[in-house]
């Protein structure tokens, strides 16, 4: 994006930033591992686990972290909020409308990657429905990404905020709750660039992109502190 756009950006991801972001700071207790793994210029895109609704916000402030404005994929519904909708638009965040099969997302996402902007999706596509709450299979789409703009993927996953809010709606808010976060190594999948149409080849891409996110994800697991394991 060039400056006019990132200049019509600023306010709303301003908003967006400074008073989203503050409370989910406070209330929780986070921690960032591999943020080094993000880049911290020029184009990036990162593919992340999705435990619950509180997810967006950490990832968010991992990029930030980094020196970096995130750049979402997220479901169209969330756009037809009002004021929160206005803000999603006004940021530059990219709506989605699943099982629909409509490309423009991902055209949107690789104008914005190929403008030097950092791209978070979901390959899920939604909360994990798994008991465990680990990730479920993913969707082509960020290996496509790669594939097309040649930029690696960096995974990231997160552990702790899976009894805060899902699906069923808004679960246990204890303060202090630790949430962490973490990045891992990019995938660089720039020598598979001509496998781009072979359906077999990019569900199999996939399935090695979703095979390190869940890593992150079971090794934050097993590190995280006992007395909140069972809570919620």
């Amino acid at each position: 994006m060039g400056r006019r756009g990132d200049q019509a950006l600023e306010p709303w991801y301003q908003i967006a930033k400074n008073v989203g972001l503050p409370p989910m700071r406070l209330w929780f207790s986070w921690r960032f591992e591999g943020l080094e793994h993000i880049p911290s210029e020029g184009p990036g895109l990162v593919a992340c686990s999705h435990l619950s609704y509180v997810d967006p916000f950490g990832y968010a402030e991992a990029v930030i972290r980094r020196g970096r404005r995130p750049r979402f994929l997220g479901k169209a519904q969330l756009f037809d909020i009002p004021l929160v909708g206005a803000a999603l638009h006004g940021a530059g965040q990219i709506p989605v409308n699943r099982g629909s099969g409509d490309q423009t997302p991902l055209h949107n996402a690789e104008e914005a990657i190929a403008s030097g902007e950092v791209v978070v999706i979901y390959p899920e596509g939604t909360v994990t429905d798994r008991a465990d709450h680990l990730p479920m299979s993913g969707k082509t789409g960020v290996v496509r990404l790669s594939l097309a703009t040649g930029v690696p993927i960096v995974p990231m996953g997160s552990w702790g905020s899976h009894p805060v809010w899902q699906k069923s709606g808004m679960g246990s808010l204890k303060f202090g709750r630790p949430i962490w976060v973490k990045a891992g190594p990019a995938i660089d999948l720039s020598n598979r660039k001509d496998e781009a149409d072979d359906r077999d080849a990019l569900h199999e891409m996939t399935d090695d992109v979703m095979a390190a996110i869940t890593a992150i994800v079971e090794d934050l697991r097993a590190r995280y502190p006992k007395r909140w394991s069972g809570d919620g």
